[in-house]
């Protein structure tokens, strides 16, 4: 391997969450501040929440336990 052409590394480099949450580990910069991290997550925290949009949730719900979507919904027409 070709000498001085890799970056410095930093073993011990900081990574500062938005949220207060403070991280250490090795990387290439020695500082980061990032916005979202593994605890203010909402994948992770599991504080998470479905945007349904016309129903479309409860329709695929329903589709998966085998029952009929609800009368006038858009699946309902597109069978017919």
């Amino acid at each position: 391997m070709k000498a001085e052409i890799h970056p410095k590394y930093f073993p011990n480099a900081k990574i500062k969450c938005a949220c207060g949450n403070a991280i250490t580990v090795g990387s290439a910069k020695e500082s980061m501040d990032i916005e979202v991290c593994s605890a203010c997550h909402p994948f992770f925290t599991g504080k998470g929440k479905l945007i349904d949009s016309a129903g479309r949730v409860e329709r695929f719900r329903a589709r998966a336990a085998g029952k009929k979507p609800a009368k006038g919904s858009q699946v309902a027409s597109r069978r017919k």
